[in-house]
């Protein structure tokens, strides 16, 4: 696979074990790092009146001169402007050696118009905010729209956050090296990267398969394998039943919303548990999916004996307070499949999740309990910021940092909502979606995706695969679907993706 994410750190021992197990040398590495970013500029760009390529200090600024000369070599028009000299006896001092141009210094950069900036100044591993002479190179590009090819990632954005340290060049395109770092999918940095290209510079699977890094791009190749395809003798029973809590007479839809999900993504049988009070709201608009009263914890636990389901989603449109954190306590309560009437998983989102600010603890014992079904909870910004305060208002995390740490705290799987959505197991495996667009921003989408996730539970998929799986599937209908979007339209636009993902995995069965 390359869809793994390697921190900034993690990019650093991969060089090193590349350097360390040969045939390349640090200079071999850099050397082809440079020609494949020169190739990029060559391919895109054939008619740009000139190619200015500016050359940090360290490793960054030695993949520049290497492309400074790659470029002058094949009679491209260059210049080479410095921030100041590698360190001495660096592969960066080779390749600023080697290079048939003499730099000038950054703080006298000029550009033309039709021209095309080539910046590796800094790489992933930048910490603090640009400034000076790096500041104003951002300031010259920007004001004259020049197109920037980003060696690594565009100077100024931070490759372990995505966050904009202070000013950053918004690159047209990004050549990273070896596989992609958090920043080109986190918030704001991956809208600065433009098109990533992912060039092999030598550093191989077994490097990084060594790494046992823990931090994924959400894509297929991270959960077809489990994805659930039903068996030619699939009753509706053994391909999983979940059950959606609905809210009262005036807060159905969400609940609807919800189990229609659940079903799209393969559950055989759905069950909304609906308060009396909301039976006819809800039966009048219910065709395949069933319908049961349940308005006392002992309505869910007769129902669990019944039925045996897999899966519940609690909290869309549910409403906020004792009665939800007691439902919630007792499915986590019930055991898992291996006891009499166990269950598989809890999806809380929404009013399940804010029922708990108050005392989070209580939901995460219960959570940490041997025997208590996985828990899955899909929090906003605003709702994670509820149930982990303390861990949203540090600034010093990223997003993916942050998910992490609550997902530990919580022994839960923790689908961190967003355009760059972030979804973390307790024992720090991640994974970082970017395949979302601006349509899922609408009314009930998040009830959709929390339907999907149920259903993919019920089927027997594991909780952090059913999250990311789901994550990705929502993300792709919304996608595909695009302008008028709205949450009724998600399930029946998954039924493409859908169909395309399980004949993938039947191809690759096969």
């Amino acid at each position: 696979m390359s869809n793994e994410l390697l921190s900034p750190a993690e990019m650093g021992e991969a060089d090193r074990q590349a350097i360390a197990a040969g045939p390349l040398d640090g200079f071999g590495l850099m050397r082809r790092a440079g020609e494949a970013v020169a190739a990029e500029v060559m391919a895109r760009y054939p008619a740009a009146r000139r190619v200015h390529v500016l050359c940090g200090p360290g490793n960054n600024g030695g993949d520049g001169y290497v492309v400074a000369g790659v470029l002058h070599n094949s009679g491209v028009d260059v210049s080479v402007w410095a921030s100041g000299p590698p360190r001495t006896d660096s592969d960066a001092a080779i390749a600023a050696a080697e290079c048939p141009l003499s730099p000038r210094l950054l703080s006298a950069f000029t550009a033309e118009k039709n021209a095309v900036v080539v910046d590796s100044l800094y790489g992933a591993g930048l910490s603090k905010p640009l400034s000076g002479d790096a500041t104003r190179a951002v300031e010259i590009a920007t004001t004259l729209n020049l197109p920037v090819v980003a060696v690594d990632l565009p100077s100024g954005v931070s490759g372990e956050s995505g966050n904009i340290l202070g000013q950053a060049f918004h690159a047209d395109v990004t050549v990273t090296f070896a596989r992609k770092k958090p920043g080109h999918l986190l918030l704001p940095g991956r809208e600065l990267c433009g098109e990533i290209v992912l060039a092999d510079i030598g550093i191989g699977v077994e490097i990084i398969a060594q790494l046992k890094t823990q931090a994924f791009e959400n894509v297929p190749a991270l959960w077809l394998d489990t994805l659930p395809v039903p068996a030619v003798d699939a009753h509706k029973y053994k391909r999983g039943h979940a059950g959606v809590f609905s809210g009262g007479p005036s807060a159905t839809g969400a609940a609807r919303l919800s189990a229609l999900a659940a079903a799209r993504s393969g559950a055989g049988a759905v069950t909304v548990l609906s308060p009396a009070n909301a039976m006819q709201v809800n039966a009048a608009h219910l065709t395949s999916i069933m319908l049961r009263k349940a308005d006392t914890i002992e309505d869910v636990h007769t129902f669990i004996g019944e039925r045996r389901p897999s899966a519940f989603v609690l909290g869309p449109g549910f409403g906020v307070g004792d009665r939800t954190r007691g439902f919630a306590l007792a499915i986590l309560g019930a055991g898992r499949p291996d006891a009499a009437g166990g269950i598989d998983g809890l999806v809380l989102d929404a009013d399940g999740i804010t029922s708990f600010r108050d005392e989070p603890d209580t939901l995460f014992e219960a959570a940490r309990r041997s025997e208590a079904p996985a828990l899955v909870m899909t929090p906003h910004e605003g709702e994670f910021g509820r149930l982990f305060p303390d861990i949203a208002a540090d600034n010093s995390l990223s997003k993916l940092a942050k998910a992490r740490a609550a997902a530990a705290r919580a022994n839960a799987i923790v689908v961190y909502k967003g355009a760059d959505t972030v979804i973390a197991a307790p024992k720090g495996r991640a994974a970082i979606n970017n395949n979302g667009a601006s349509w899922l921003a609408t009314a009930g989408s998040g009830d959709v995706l929390a339907g999907i996730i149920a259903g993919l539970l019920a089927q027997g998929m594991r909780p952090l695969e059913a999250a990311c799986a789901a994550v990705w599937i929502h993300a792709e209908a919304g996608s595909r679907f695009g302008p008028g979007l709205i949450a009724e339209d998600l399930p029946l636009a998954m039924v493409p993706v859908l169909r395309e993902l399980i004949g993938s995995r039947k191809e690759i069965a096969g």
